[in-house]
């Protein structure tokens, strides 16, 4: 068999051509060190001082603008909601649909001066905008651009009472929403080098936009579940601590009623996807604002691909508790707060089934550490702007559902007197806690491996034998070998030597001095056969489809209102009604969104194993 240029040289050509000057046959050609560059003269590092400092500058003066823009719009909204003097609805939808002019306005600009200039050698970053992200967004914006469909029947069936502005908001966000999803589908992984400090200004002015349409649309659906939860409190007995209902119906009558009636309900039902697609907008835009002026690497990372095969477990246990989930959600919202009873049992079913799917979640995540703690795969440590927006929103969304678990731990262990469906609370609320700390440290570590095919070279050298002064140290060949006939290898009588990369060499030695060695002091590498290659990375990837299906599974619940942290009851009592009301509204949005960045992560996750 003809020898290519990265073949092993063969054990006969090794014995026949021996180096010359080298003093036995395990010798290795010296590396080549790049020769020394001339060094950076102090002038140049003042100049690239210099040159970052306006950048860092422009930086500076964008986010300040955005968070200016974004705590303006959080007082209308707070002043909406609270009722406040002289603030209507009218006036905070005004200020919403300015921005989002404004923002149409610069992406109109942006994609003119583009278009003019596209023959010129745009910078992409590849790790931005993944195409599944994409997809997920324009599944998103579809919904939303539906629901933009039902609010403006919802202002023609009321028009008689209804300000003009809340038939031409939703118009403006149906726009907004159909020409936002085209922009991120064509420059999401631009990385702008011209006109950098009217662009931040852009970008961030669309990302606190977004961020701004987001809790406009969590307070709206706020609303509408508190008014259904102090309605459903009377029939645990807690009804004497409701205040009055809160809710922003028109003062006039909707023609037909019952068409009406449908628009209002169906409209609450797709609010879950509309928060989806503003947060996930949010952080597509965040790191596009990011990258403006970025210095992007060469290096382009592999793209990931899809299979399907080999995941059977993962999938079939996953879609066993997607299926459970659905259940779950009918039987709760059918039953709870029809009587006392069928809201207990209703609850306690809830728990039972979280317990289980959080106790099987964090088994899961706990294995793929362990696999993760075994293996010597090296981790890329590149800067990389998206990534590190995972990894900050994984843990920063987390927070949400902590917070909440812990006043429910607090109100359990406080409390005077405790209803039994109130004790497989604690158990729930320490899993939850516990389960989004493993699953967190699993998707982070994740996503910062190479790919197998990138690090398969460095974990090979890892294994062999470095070369020096003619020694070697021997390694068991079955650690050389990922597959089933990894175990199979035994040392044979006669001297070989194998090359790798150039200058690495094994050599195996005879006699039983080389099997006592091997026996005693087996390498770092050596694992199960099942825990080697494409069986390490079948029980990975079954881990990572498993957890996704979970964690949509997990966001379906509370999205559609089965929410036992207003239905328990209990922290009402122990922190008080309105406390309580204004920790869980303030968090569970957050614990909402981590679900499904979880599970955007983790298939990100299978897609890269």
């Amino acid at each position: 068999m003809p020898a290519g240029p990265g073949a092993p040289a063969s054990p006969q050509a090794a014995r026949s051509a021996p180096d010359p000057g080298t003093s036995g046959p395990a010798a290795c050609p010296p590396p080549r060190l790049p020769a020394p560059g001339p060094p950076e003269s102090p002038a140049r590092r003042r100049g690239a001082v210099r040159a970052s400092f306006p950048q860092k500058l422009a930086e500076a003066l964008s986010s300040q603008y955005g968070l200016n823009v974004f705590a303006a719009g959080l007082l209308f909204l707070l002043a909406w909601a609270v009722h406040a003097s002289g603030v209507g609805k009218s006036d905070l939808l005004c200020f919403l649909t300015a921005l989002m002019l404004l923002q149409l306005l610069w992406m109109l600009w942006y994609v003119g001066r583009s278009s003019a200039h596209r023959r010129l050698i745009r910078h992409k970053d590849a790790y931005a905008g993944a195409r599944w992200l994409r997809g997920s967004i324009t599944l998103f914006a579809v919904i939303t651009i539906i629901l933009g469909c039902l609010k403006i029947g919802y202002f023609v069936g009321f028009s008689a009472c209804l300000s003009a502005t809340e038939g031409v908001f939703p118009v403006t966000h149906a726009v907004h929403t159909l020409l936002q999803v085209c922009f991120l589908w064509g420059h999401a992984k631009d990385v702008i080098q011209s006109f950098k400090t009217l662009e931040r200004f852009g970008v961030i002015h669309s990302v606190f936009t977004n961020l701004l349409l987001w809790a406009n649309s969590v307070l709206n659906e706020s609303k509408h579940q508190l008014n259904e939860h102090k309605e459903r409190l009377t029939t645990l007995g807690f009804g004497n601590m409701t205040p009055v209902l809160d809710d922003h119906t028109p003062p006039c009558n909707c023609s037909p009623p019952a068409l009406c009636s449908a628009i209002s309900h169906g409209i609450y039902y797709l609010y879950p996807f509309n928060i989806e697609y503003q947060i996930l907008a949010s952080t597509m835009l965040y790191v596009l604002w990011k990258n403006v002026g970025r210095r992007v690497d060469s290096h382009q990372h592999q793209k990931m691909r899809f299979r399907s095969h080999g995941v059977l477990l993962g999938s079939v246990l996953g879609l066993a508790a997607l299926a459970a989930t659905v259940g779950v959600v009918a039987v709760y919202l059918v039953r709870i707060g029809r009587s006392k009873t069928k809201s207990e049992s209703a609850l306690v079913m809830f728990y039972l089934y979280a317990i289980i799917l959080l106790l099987l979640m964090g088994a899961a995540g706990l294995v793929g550490i362990r696999i993760y703690r075994l293996d010597e795969q090296s981790l890329d440590e590149s800067k990389n702007p998206a990534r590190k927006l995972d990894a900050d929103l994984l843990v920063g969304t987390a927070s949400g559902s902590w917070l909440i678990s812990w006043g429910s731990i607090l109100a359990t262990l406080c409390a005077e007197s405790r209803p039994p469906y109130t004790w497989y609370n604690l158990p729930y609320s320490v899993l939850v806690i516990a389960e989004k700390y493993i699953q967190n440290l699993f998707i982070i570590e994740s996503i910062h491996r190479e790919p197998e095919e990138l690090s398969e070279d460095i974990r090979t050298l890892r294994v062999v034998t470095v070369c020096s002064g003619g020694h070697a140290t021997s390694f068991p060949l079955s650690c050389l070998k990922n597959g089933p006939a990894a175990g199979n290898a035994a040392p044979q009588g006669s001297e070989r030597q194998h090359a790798a990369n150039g200058n690495m060499c094994l050599r195996e030695v005879r006699g039983k001095e080389e099997e006592k060695s091997w026996e005693e002091a087996p390498g770092p590498a050596c694992h199960p056969c099942f825990l080697q290659g494409d069986g390490q990375r079948r029980i990975l990837r079954n881990i990572a489809a498993f957890l996704f299906l979970c964690n949509i599974s997990l966001w379906i619940p509370p999205a559609f209102g089965c929410r036992p942290e207003y239905d328990n009851g209990l922290e009402e009592i122990v922190f008080g009604f309105e406390p309580w009301i204004i920790v869980v509204n303030l968090a569970m949005p957050f614990s909402i969104f981590y679900r499904m960045h979880a599970a955007a992560s983790l298939f990100e996750v299978y897609c890269k194993i």
